[in-house]
C-alpha cells in the first residue's frame, strides 16, 4: 500500500465482516455530482466509464481539462454533505446486516475528505467505522480481516476493487453493486466469481445466505 491505514479505531468482534464501498454503493455519488457539475455550467457527457475526458463546458461545448475535472472531483468531495444522498435502500439493509455482523465502511477517496463524510454517514445513521484511502482495497480488507475464521462480504461497484479483493482475500464474498445509468452501462463487467445484484435487498439476502452456509 502507498499510504498508511490507520485501522485502530477499527474494533472488530467475533461476527461475520462486510467490508463496504461507500460512492454509489452506500451514497449517490453520480446523479449528484451531475447536479454539482450543472451549477458550476459544466455537464457530463457519459461516452465512457471516466469521468476526464467526458464533462463538457456549457459555454464553448469543449471538453474540460484533465486538472480541472480532478480539481471538480476534490471540491466535490469537499461539498458532499450539501449533495450526495443514500442509494436506494442502503440505510435499511446496512442496519439489518450491522445486527449480524460487523460492517466497515471502505472508501476509494482522499483521506483528508473522511471528516465531511464521517458527518453524512452519521446524519444518516449509518455509524460503522469508515476508512478512506487512495490504495488498493484488497490489501486493507486482508489487513482487517487477518486470519480470522469467519465469513466476509465484500459489496463494491467497481470491478478492480474486486480484483484486488479477490486476489488479497480469496475466501471473500464478492458482491457488485452499482447505479443502473448510462456512464454504467460501459462500465467493465466483473469476472464470474462476482456475485452481481441490483439493488441493496438482493445484496443483502446474497450476504446473508453467505454467512448462514459459511
Amino acid at each position: 500500500m502507498s499510504e498508511i491505514i490507520d485501522l485502530a479505531h477499527v474494533r472488530l468482534t467475533d461476527r461475520p465482516l462486510v467490508v463496504c464501498d461507500v460512492d454509489d454503493v452506500v451514497l449517490e455519488f453520480l446523479m449528484p455530482f451531475q447536479r454539482f457539475l450543472d451549477s458550476l455550467g459544466h455537464r457530463l457527457e457519459p461516452r465512457s466509464y471516466r469521468l476526464h475526458g467526458n464533462i463538457i463546458s456549457t459555454i464553448d461545448q469543449q471538453p474540460l481539462a484533465d486538472s480541472l475535472v480532478t480539481q471538480l472531483i476534490l471540491d466535490f468531495f469537499e461539498a458532499q454533505e450539501d449533495w450526495q444522498t443514500p442509494f436506494g435502500n442502503a440505510v435499511t439493509s446496512l442496519k439489518a446486516l450491522g445486527m449480524q455482523a460487523d460492517v466497515v465502511f471502505l472508501t476509494a477517496m482522499p483521506p483528508r475528505y473522511t471528516e465531511m463524510r464521517r458527518r453524512l454517514l452519521d446524519r444518516l445513521d449509518l455509524t460503522f467505522p469508515l476508512l478512506a484511502t487512495e490504495s488498493p482495497k484488497g490489501p486493507v480488507v486482508r489487513q482487517m480481516h487477518g486470519r480470522r475464521d469467519l465469513p466476509l462480504a465484500f459489496i463494491d461497484d467497481m470491478a478492480h476493487n474486486h480484483v484486488s479483493v479477490a486476489d488479497s482475500v480469496p475466501e471473500c464474498l464478492l458482491v457488485h453493486l452499482m447505479p443502473q445509468s448510462d456512464m454504467h452501462k460501459h462500465a467493465p463487467k466483473p469476472g464470474p466469481h462476482v456475485v452481481q445484484v441490483t439493488d441493496w435487498h438482493a445484496a443483502e439476502r446474497e450476504i446473508s445466505r453467505h454467512f448462514l452456509g459459511a
